[in-house]
């Protein structure tokens, strides 16, 4: 009855003053976003967020225990002492002056700066410790970062979350441009998500379209916020954002509409679970006015304005944990179709296929007086299988002619006549009107210099290889197949050889 006892005193110790059954409330919650741009260059912008906020002060409380945030990320801040952390892996560039302003830029490559606490001693070791441990985390090369590539920025990269000082001392920065981002990078930063990638926004990022885009970016970014209005305490939030470009061109096959199935080959079936917010948002800013060229399906419950980035931008609402946005054809299947072909429609791209068909690009333009054109496009180079080279490769790759095919205005009305009876240089020009005549001209060839592998190093692994098979296989092959004979010595020395020399010579018979 006593042993009864004492365990009904510890359960009611365990479940404390609250009463039977009433739980702690969560400290910390889960928000996933996902932003949908079409930009001006037809191309398509999808970023996506997922916003973590734990209420806990990791350098105070001796935190044992993780729910969403990722347990990895909490060691570092308690460890180190840290401030502020972001990490970014990009490939690509953003491309302003095409795509516009983005969310949040980064550089080509891998961007490391964190802020660290007024308590650390050698900020130095604490950074290269820090750089060393994030290395293993993200798969990334981060442990190149030392000295010959760290600098402490005075006037730039500020505090961007909660700040006593700002003693630019514990500040470190450095970037390795040649950082190359693949799926070894991607699944280290999913696994940090709470619903990984099995449910919720993260089941989009599917590696193999999103390394397959103009522009790919994956950040961490690590900072202590206020928790409430009056700022008495201090909250952690963990941002993991990916932004990414689609050719709208390329996965439309030539056409700019698109959908969450086409970029991604996926669509949205139920929020993550832990998450308290799941929503997509579609820029729509230009559907609405007076050309209304933009069209999406399905329709959307809700709309959010807001100014971002000096414009005032309208966003269609589609909340995941609303029932009736995923239960009518249980999937979500964003798409933006256009109505009317758009300002340049009468533009023809057809992209090329790997070893199958070339680009096309046909644009009709009109060209005013005593003006220049310049049409540029952005190419990549690749290396070619070693049987596609041509005989002289260093001499480069020729890439055809342009078309350009024109009605140029006649100075004087030409007067129609007979074709047959026309001569040669009338007759290949035949006037339909008198006040322009057609010109068909064409460029020059464009010669391209690729990536060109060294074709001497084939020659010398096969004389070697035929070399080391010769004398090896060679000594081998005749120790295994000669025979050996033993041959009894002869009988009689150079004395016996000498008197049967004498003996021939005076006509007597050897011995």
């Amino acid at each position: 009855m006593a042993a009864a006892v004492r365990i009904f005193l510890l359960l009611l110790l365990l479940l404390g003053p609250g009463g039977w059954g009433q739980a702690e409330p969560p400290r910390d919650s889960l928000r996933e976003e996902l932003v949908i741009t079409p930009l001006p260059s037809g191309d398509v912008a999808a970023t996506f967020q997922f916003r973590t906020r734990w209420d806990s002060e990791l350098q105070r409380e001796g935190v044992s225990h993780y729910r969403l945030f990722p347990k990895a990320l909490g060691q570092l801040i308690s460890k180190y002492s840290l401030r502020e952390l972001h990490l970014s892996l990009t490939q690509g560039f953003w491309r302003t002056r095409y795509w516009g302003t983005p969310f949040l830029q980064a550089p080509s490559g891998a961007e490391l700066w964190a802020w660290f606490q007024e308590t650390v001693t050698d900020v130095d070791e604490s950074w290269k410790e820090l750089s060393n441990v994030l290395s293993g985390i993200f798969c990334a090369s981060l442990n190149f970062i030392d000295s010959t590539n760290t600098v402490t920025p005075t006037a730039s990269f500020k505090p961007l979350g909660l700040a006593n000082g700002t003693d630019h001392s514990f500040l470190r920065y450095a970037v390795l441009p040649r950082e190359v981002v693949c799926t070894e990078n991607l699944t280290p930063w999913k696994k940090l998500l709470p619903c990984s990638s099995k449910a919720g926004l993260s089941v989009l990022l599917k590696a193999d379209r999103l390394f397959h885009t103009s522009y790919h970016s994956q950040a961490v970014h690590i900072r202590p916020v206020c928790r409430n209005a009056r700022c008495t305490s201090v909250s952690w939030e963990l941002r993991q954002t990916l932004s990414v470009v689609f050719d709208a061109f390329v996965t439309g096959q030539g056409k700019k509409d698109w959908s969450l199935f086409r970029m991604f080959s996926r669509t949205l079936t139920e929020p993550c679970p832990l998450a308290s917010e799941s929503r997509v948002y579609v820029d729509i800013t230009s559907y609405g006015q007076d050309n209304e060229t933009l069209e999406v399906y399905p329709p959307p419950l809700t709309t959010y304005q807001d100014v971002i980035l000096g414009t005032r931008k309208t966003y269609a609402v589609y909340d995941l944990l609303d029932a009736a946005v995923v239960s009518n054809s249980r999937s979500l299947n964003i798409q933006l179709k256009w109505k009317r072909p758009p300002e340049n429609g009468y533009i023809h791209y057809q992209p090329a296929q790997d070893r199958m068909q070339p680009h096309l690009l046909e644009m009709l333009i009109q060209l005013p007086a005593n003006s220049i054109t310049k049409v540029s496009i952005q190419f990549e180079r690749a290396l070619l299988k070693w049987t596609e080279y041509t005989p002289d490769p260093n001499h480069g790759f020729y890439v055809s002619p342009s078309v350009l095919s024109a009605l140029v205005p006649s100075v004087v009305a030409a007067k129609p006549g007979d074709w047959e009876e026309s001569p040669l240089f009338n007759s290949l020009f035949p006037v339909s009107d008198s006040s322009s005549y057609f010109v068909r001209l064409y460029t020059e060839p464009l010669l391209v210099s690729l990536p060109t592998p060294d074709f001497s190093m084939p020659y010398n692994v096969v004389c070697l290889t035929c070399t080391v098979v010769a004398v090896c296989y060679g000594s081998f092959y005749n120790l295994l197949t000669r025979t050996f004979q033993i041959e009894e010595p002869r009988k009689g020395g150079l004395v016996k050889r000498l008197a049967n020399l004498i003996r021939r010579a005076r006509g007597v018979p050897p011995l």
